[in-house]
């Protein structure tokens, strides 16, 4: 049986200009660019998170990843 899940990628750069990566589980259908945008920016604004290498400094993409999983076997009961 095949399931389909989508999550929501958002990547932001720190001050060390590493990469520090977001994972959020089924976002709405109707969700857009300039909304997550917007919500990226208000977490760097706020300095809501930090990381290893310092303060979350800029955005630097977003994806929507969709992901099919097949079930090929399940154990007997």
């Amino acid at each position: 049986m095949a399931t389909t899940t989508q999550s929501l990628r958002m990547v932001f750069r720190n001050q060390a200009g590493r990469n520090v990566t977001m994972t959020l589980d089924n976002p709405r259908d109707d969700v857009t660019a300039a909304e997550i945008e917007a919500a990226m920016d208000l977490v760097i604004a706020r300095n809501i998170f930090t990381s290893s290498g310092g303060d979350l400094a800029t955005k630097q993409d977003i994806k929507i990843i969709d992901s099919t999983t097949n079930d090929l076997y399940d154990p007997p009961a």
